[in-house]
């Protein structure tokens, strides 16, 4: 039997006449906008194979539809869409969506590192190293929990750079902290937690991903200490807490020494589980970065680390460091068919971290980020005297305190004038009645060639 190569083509061909419902067939798909102008189709005889009919049937198809304008083709080459075909189509298509907001010459809001300084040629060597080295196995159905080998590298990176204490084992490699923190809530609420404090500023998206997993998340005030995590003794029900001690997000402070200690006082008496949220710790500019406070009690926090603000947020990955009574449950909350970072990515990464690229790499944008903030405190400080910078010097974000100002309105204003940044109320807690407003913004989204603009674009607009 030949076998007969060709262009795959999906077509809904309705019953009855074979030639006229092929015909048909084709139509529709132009006119939906399925096929395109210039977009190929199968030979003929590819195209009769596939369906089962004569190939004259698909020949006397394709003539009538030249012949009609829906098609084109000229003798010896192939058969195409015809751009007055596509054309006509659209004349009669659904009217258009709304108009897009408008495009942002400088978009300072935060969450991104700087895209343009990913080290594209070191991770390609990592990924050729990746495979050359991958066993068979890997190219099989993955481990929920992850590779062996990325678990392994990571256990000694997190004990080395941030005085973690990680075993393999107590890792599960996930999606980034989004799922992560959705995994551990769930777990928690298997377990028969019914609530997890948060931070009263933080990310609406880790409050919602709490409360898909059924848990109730009230609101820890939030002041130059970090969270005031005493008001935990007067949450009975709470069973957890969410914090970014590093580095709080968005208010830029850490979680002072007496807190840390009063936390995990607190797991220890409680059997409270404490979630690190470790997303810029690698990022401090005026000293060593402060340890992880899972270090200081691995039986009750769980640490949660992505490469999202390190290396990429498109990459997918993160971790979490689990305490031993968490990790059945966790696994359980994945499942084997939930989404789970590719193996080309996890040991590509476990190459590049064993490498020292990984190391190399942080260095690098520390060093560069420590730059940026440094020439935007000098800027805001010369160019407004009602303009403070909050927070300590960290991380990849600031949050500028503007007196006299409603920040979130002047956050909105900027948005037209094509400058992204983010109103402080934004990241309220909506049960907290807190009063500090401010304008959230990273100096690490813009590439090198971008941010002296981006930076006298910021200036410009404080009073």
């Amino acid at each position: 039997m030949d076998r007969i190569a060709g262009l795959d083509l999906h077509l809904d061909r309705p019953a009855g006449r074979t030639r006229e419902g092929l015909m048909d067939a084709i139509r529709d798909a132009i006119r939906s906008g399925r096929l395109v102008s210039g977009t190929r189709l199968p030979s003929s005889r590819a195209l009769a194979v596939d369906l089962g009919i004569a190939r004259n049937t698909v020949a006397r198809a394709y003539a009538e539809l030249i012949a009609e304008g829906w098609l084109t083709s000229q003798h010896g080459s192939h058969t195409t869409v015809s751009p007055r075909a596509a054309e006509a189509a659209r004349s009669v298509s659904p009217p258009p969506r709304p108009r897009a907001p408008r495009r942002l010459d400088h978009d300072l809001r935060p969450g991104h590192p700087d895209l343009s300084s990913f080290p594209r040629a070191e991770w390609s060597r990592a990924v050729k190293r990746a495979l050359s080295n991958a066993p068979s196995e890997a190219f099989g159905y993955a481990d929920p929990q992850g590779r062996l080998e990325l678990r392994r590298v990571l256990a000694e990176y997190l004990a080395r750079a941030r005085g973690a204490r990680a075993r393999p084992c107590n890792i599960v490699v996930c999606c980034g902290a989004a799922q992560g923190l959705s995994l551990v809530a769930g777990a928690l609420a298997e377990t028969g937690v019914n609530a997890v404090a948060v931070e009263a500023y933080g990310l609406p998206t880790q409050r919602a991903a709490i409360a898909r997993a059924g848990l109730r998340c009230p609101p820890l005030p939030v002041d130059d200490h970090g969270a005031d995590v005493a008001a935990l003794d007067t949450m009975g029900d709470v069973g957890g807490v969410l914090l970014t001690p590093s580095h709080q997000f968005p208010l830029g402070v850490p979680l002072h020494s007496d807190r840390r200690a009063a936390v995990i006082d607190w797991a220890r008496r409680t059997g409270g589980v404490v979630i690190e949220d470790d997303y810029d710790g690698e990022f401090r500019y005026d000293r060593s970065p402060v340890g992880a406070l899972h270090g200081v009690d691995p039986a009750h926090v769980v640490y949660l680390g992505t490469t999202s603000k390190s290396l990429a947020p498109g990459l997918r990955l993160g971790w979490l460091v689990l305490p031993d009574r968490l990790v059945d449950a966790v696994l359980r909350q994945k499942g084997e068919t939930e989404e789970t970072s590719g193996f080309v990515d996890q040991l590509t990464m476990a190459e590049f971290i064993e490498s020292g690229s990984y190391d190399r790499h942080i260095r690098t944008m520390r060093a560069q980020y420590q730059r940026r903030r440094e020439q935007l405190v000098a800027a805001v400080t010369a160019a407004s005297a009602a303009t403070t910078v909050a927070g300590m010097p960290a991380g990849l974000h600031v949050t500028l305190e503007i007196a006299g100002v409603n920040a979130s309105a002047l956050a909105h204003q900027l948005a037209w004038r094509r400058l992204g940044v983010e109103g402080l109320d934004r990241f309220r807690h909506p049960e907290f009645d807190g009063v500090r407003d401010g304008l959230v913004l990273s100096y690490a989204a813009p590439s090198p060639s971008a941010w002296s603009a981006a930076l006298a674009a910021v200036v410009r607009q404080l009073p």
